[in-house]
């Protein structure tokens, strides 16, 4: 075997037995070709294991004082941070029950006594380069897994800095600020969270489709990008006609989100929130919203949050129609929606979380 001149590069053993004729015995086979340590009974073997950097292999002698080179190995196997060294049982006993408690223990191998040199040197080298094989596609898999982390991460961001992009421009033509964006989605969060506690809505609403919920809001007036300045930017009360081209604004923003999934040419899973939010959330409770005329939960619930966080923010929001509500205000006027414009469930929850609505509307008000 080609020994490693370099003494800090060699593999480090570690040689666990009771009788000093035998450490000498096998630190002078081994020392030629590995780094070496020594103990000479179980307890100390389990210090010198649990030490940074741990040693590639361990040869345990079985019968020791104290505990003996089974109970050694079971607790060098229950430990995470010495789990993975192997161990190889070095043993004077030839039966097969031995042997079979070795490897029930956690051993990868067994040399009997008196040992062979040639033996030794054989099985300490293929199971110390197996060791280092694994841990060299340990390290590979977990800069892997942390390249692909950071890029997800990456891409999440631009993701989200591309949504709230687009959703602001839709809102700077209409006169609206980024915020109204940040304020909305918080609040369709906030009332999904509050809503998940609920036994209808908890299959439902699970954490992941919270977060697409959150991430999809922003793009509940994008169609508004489609409406003439005439009629998006009057500051008096529309014409039916002109009430109308503005009602598009809903498809208008769907099947910008469809065309966009088509250009990508598979569809993206929280997309579909945003599709529902974007058609839906003028829809109303009793039937009597748009585009659709959909009623009660043939809307979508994303669409019924969405309805609500919108009218709750064009309450509290100075508009060139309308002054700002205050908190208060927007509560009472609200309350006539129920049952009418709202979902009963979604407005009762909205009125659980309304000190919390009032604290993110204070958070990124507009200034």
């Amino acid at each position: 075997m080609k020994s490693i001149d370099n003494q800090a590069e060699r593999p480090t053993v570690l040689i666990v037995d009771d009788t000093p004729e035998n450490l000498m015995l096998m630190n002078a086979l081994l020392s030629d070709h590995y780094r070496t340590k020594v103990a000479n009974h179980g307890e100390r073997a389990l210090q010198i294991a649990a030490q940074l950097p741990p040693p590639q292999l361990i040869l345990l002698d079985v019968m020791m004082p104290g505990i003996d080179g089974y109970e050694v190995c079971r607790r060098l196997k229950a430990d995470p941070a010495t789990a993975q060294i192997p161990v190889i049982f070095l043993t004077a006993s030839t039966d097969s029950q031995d042997q079979q408690r070795a490897f029930d223990v956690g051993a990868v191998d067994f040399i009997s006594k008196p040992v062979s040199a040639p033996v030794v040197l054989a099985r300490v080298r293929t199971h110390v380069e197996l060791k280092t094989s694994r841990d060299e596609l340990s390290n590979r898999y977990r800069t892997l897994e942390e390249e692909v982390a950071r890029r997800t991460r990456e891409v999440m961001a631009i993701q989200d800095v591309t949504i709230r992009v687009i959703g602001s421009l839709a809102e700077t033509r209409d006169n609206e600020t980024g915020n109204h964006i940040r304020r909305t989605q918080n609040y369709v969060r906030l009332l999904a969270v509050r809503l998940s506690a609920h036994p209808r809505f908890t299959a439902t609403l699970t954490p992941e489709v919270i977060e697409s919920l959150y991430k999809s809001a922003p793009l509940h007036d994008i169609g508004k990008v489609g409406i003439p300045d005439h009629i998006l930017l009057k500051p008096e009360k529309l014409t039916p006609e002109e009430f109308e081209i503005m009602k598009t604004h809903t498809i208008l923003g769907r099947e910008a989100i469809e065309r966009a999934e088509i250009e990508l040419g598979f569809e993206v899973g929280f997309l579909r929130f945003a599709k529902e939010i974007a058609l839906s959330h003028q829809e109303k409770w009793d039937g009597s919203g748009y585009p659709e005329g959909l009623a009660g939960e043939a809307i979508p619930l994303s669409a019924r949050l969405m309805a609500l966080a919108d009218v709750y923010d064009a309450l509290i929001s100075k508009r060139v129609y309308k002054p700002a509500f205050s908190h208060e205000e927007s509560l009472s006027l609200m309350a006539k929606g129920r049952g009418s414009h709202f979902d009963p469930e979604v407005y009762d929850a909205f009125l659980d979380v309304a000190d919390e609505f009032r604290k993110i509307a204070q958070q990124f008000a507009d200034h």
